[in-house]
């Protein structure tokens, strides 16, 4: 499959590794080739294709928005007619002063970004946790995988998010339609609080038990 990056951070450059490494064709969106974060990216993966965003984003199959959530506006803007019947996975999150939600709580912006670009199918996923778990999410102790969280209003594009989901060794649990993404950016602020606040292990994870 061919899959664009937009925003290859902390989130994105090991999400983007991992799915190279599962014979995904990645393609990083850089309007700066010689960026810090493409050269930090190309040192972890030199398999990692980079092409200008238009480019990249018209190219691909899926694409992840894996920026900083106030560069969201500015980058969509750039590739918005490119994304038209792509998937566009959400991994970005609305945090404001205070670990609160960014945007108040009156809509996620999952759903800002559905209405910046309404020809795309977007998935929230890729959130509720910190950088370290889409590091290495193994937790060869326990006899259950990670849980990954999922949204979305198209059917058909979350079927292809829920499979790179199980693919890069997540249990893929898909909450119901885009409306969810606020519930599960509260998840994020509450694994942020807990662990860059309260002093949890980065390590945690949530999982599925069935009885």
């Amino acid at each position: 499959m061919k899959i664009a990056f937009i925003g290859y951070g902390n989130v994105g450059a090991p999400l983007a590794d991992h799915l190279q490494r599962l014979g995904h064709e990645v393609t990083l969106a850089a309007k700066d080739p010689a960026s810090d974060n493409v050269r930090k990216a190309l040192e972890r993966n030199p398999a990692l294709k980079v092409a200008e965003p238009v480019a990249a984003v018209s190219a691909a199959e899926v694409v992840f928005l894996a920026t900083p959530f106030q560069a969201n506006e500015a980058a969509l803007a750039a590739v918005a007619p490119a994304l038209a019947g792509k998937v566009l996975v959400d991994c970005t999150n609305p945090v404001g002063p205070g670990l609160r939600h960014g945007l108040g709580s009156e809509r996620s912006g999952s759903e800002m970004i559905q209405a910046r670009v309404p020809g795309a199918h977007v998935v929230k996923a890729f959130t509720i946790y910190g950088f370290e778990n889409f590091e290495n999410n193994a937790y060869p102790a326990y006899n259950v995988k990670p849980m990954m969280m999922y949204c979305g209003a198209d059917a058909g594009a979350k079927r292809i998010v829920g499979d790179l989901i199980a693919a890069l060794g997540w249990d893929p649990l898909d909450v119901g339609g885009l409306e969810q993404a606020l519930h599960l950016e509260h998840m994020t602020l509450l694994w942020v609080r807990m662990v860059r606040v309260e002093g949890h292990s980065p390590n945690m994870v949530w999982a599925q038990l069935k009885r």
